[in-house]
């Protein structure tokens, strides 16, 4: 038997590249457990479906109680100032917390001192102390807040 020719050996070569390129997204795909289907359906299923409303991010419950010797309590905002000192809430476009439409108007106190609170676009919450933690709602905000806090008294949030 002949040893391949140079012709022979580049055309055996092309054909396994061809064909690693033309399997390898398939194969990483079944190698990271996702379904593989016609580049169509991969494309149509990675596109947003501008169709529907994004749920709206449900409406936080109002509590009061102790928590680690500390008093919070939250509500939703009833206007005015919302809690906030009278500045334009975060996120709110401008308006004042607690105006009607803004979803973000919950006001969150700890032993009667306003800690801040904001809503982000996915539905969780954050505070001042906790400026980079998020949570579900506004009172595991506030808990998270008490934990950090030490003991020590809140300041006021000035603009």
């Amino acid at each position: 038997m002949q040893p391949p020719t140079r012709r022979e050996a580049v055309r055996v070569s092309m054909l396994a590249l061809t064909g690693a390129v033309i399997a390898g997204p398939a194969t990483v795909a079944a190698a990271n457990g996702l379904r593989t289907g016609s580049a169509a359906a991969t494309r149509a299923a990675d596109r947003p479906n501008h169709d529907t409303e994004p749920a709206a991010a449900p409406e936080p419950e109002a509590f009061d109680e102790m928590y680690l010797g500390r008093h919070i309590e939250g509500r939703p905002a009833d206007g005015g100032d919302g809690g906030h000192g009278g500045h334009a809430g975060h996120g709110t476009g401008g308006r004042p917390a607690g105006e009607p439409g803004d979803p973000a108007a919950f006001v969150v106190r700890v032993d009667d001192d306003d800690l801040h609170v904001m809503q982000n676009a996915d539905g969780t919450w954050i505070s001042v102390v906790n400026h980079y933690e998020k949570y579900r709602t506004p009172r595991d905000a506030a808990r998270a807040a008490v934990r950090e806090l030490h003991g020590a008294s809140l300041v006021p949030v000035t603009v």
